[in-house]
C-alpha cells in the first residue's frame, strides 16, 4: 500500500493531481491533502474528489489514473 496525496494547487488546466509518497513531483507538505493508503491510485482519485472536482493521477506516479 503506498500513501497518496492531492496537490492544493491546480495544474494550469485546472487539474488537482495526485501522487503518491516517493514521487519526484509529490508537492511540499503545506501544498497537499493526504489521501490515506490505497493499494492503487483509483481510490486515491476518488478521495481526491471529496476535495476538488476536477482532479488527475500524476503521469510520473500513477499513470494508471492519468487522463490526456
Amino acid at each position: 500500500m503506498a500513501k497518496y496525496y492531492v496537490n492544493k494547487n491546480a495544474q494550469s488546466n485546472g487539474d488537482h493531481e495526485v501522487h503518491k509518497t516517493g514521487c519526484s513531483w509529490l508537492p511540499q507538505a503545506e501544498n497537499r491533502i493526504y489521501l490515506g493508503e490505497y493499494l492503487s491510485c483509483g481510490p486515491a482519485v476518488r478521495e481526491a474528489r471529496q476535495f476538488y472536482s476536477q482532479v488527475n493521477g500524476c503521469y510520473y506516479c500513477s499513470p494508471a489514473c492519468h487522463t490526456q
